[in-house]
C-alpha cells in the first residue's frame, strides 16, 4: 500500500467537471485508488463517491493505492488533484 499526502489546489474545489476527470485518470490504473480526507473516505474511480466527499479548495487528502502499480498511481494521482486549476 502507498500514501502520500496532498491538498486540493483548485479554487471551486472537487465538482462534477474536476472529478469527472480524476475518475478518468484513477481508471488508467490496475490499483485500488481512495481518497481520504478527515472521516471521509472515497473510492477514486467512483464518480459519485468522489463528490459525495465534498472536497473543497484547500482540503488536506491521502491518495491510497494498492496493487501493482500503487506506486506510479499515487503519485501521479496526487499530482493530479494538487495540480489541477480551471
Amino acid at each position: 500500500m502507498t500514501t502520500l499526502n496532498t491538498k486540493l489546489n483548485n479554487t471551486q474545489g472537487l465538482h462534477a467537471r474536476p472529478a469527472t476527470l480524476f475518475c478518468k485518470e484513477a481508471g488508467q490504473f490496475k490499483s485500488d485508488i481512495k481518497l481520504i480526507c478527515g472521516d471521509k473516505e472515497g473510492n477514486a474511480k467512483s464518480l459519485i463517491a468522489l463528490l459525495a466527499m465534498g472536497l473543497t479548495a484547500g482540503s488536506e487528502l491521502q491518495v491510497v493505492a494498492e496493487g501493482e502499480d500503487e506506486e506510479a498511481a499515487a503519485k501521479h494521482m496526487a499530482d493530479f488533484i494538487q495540480n489541477f486549476q480551471e
